[in-house]
């Protein structure tokens, strides 16, 4: 099982960046696919999940902001970020969940808001 995330870098406040995360090795349509992310001295959070049936879901803090999406075609999630500020500096991950539980994760991607 494989998560690889891309699409990382430092951005000015303002700026977009769109993650991407290519999984291999399960069924990727039958799991919900979720972004967190895990800023320095804070607790990881969730940012965003889209379900196997296209359901989205966002924190309240990037509502409005970031896009979540999929293709089951590529066994790709999305993760489109606009509107940046410092405080969305974090490393971000890409997870994919059954059920109540994460199962698999992929390894991060630096996410650097400043100007």
């Amino acid at each position: 099982v494989h998560l690889v995330e891309s699409g990382g870098g430092l951005v000015q406040p303002g700026g977009s960046l769109r993650l991407s995360c290519a999984a291999s090795g399960f069924n990727f349509g039958q799991y919900a696919m979720n972004w967190v992310r895990r800023a320095p001295g804070k607790d990881i959070e969730w940012v965003a999940s889209v379900s196997s049936s296209g359901r989205k879901e966002y924190a309240t803090s990037v509502k409005g902001r970031f896009t979540i999406s999929r293709d089951n075609a590529k066994n790709t999630v999305y993760l489109l970020m606009n509107s940046l500020k410092p405080e969305d500096a974090a490393v971000y991950y890409c997870a994919a969940k059954l059920g109540a539980r994460y199962k698999y994760w992929g390894q991060g991607t630096q996410v650097t808001v400043s100007s």
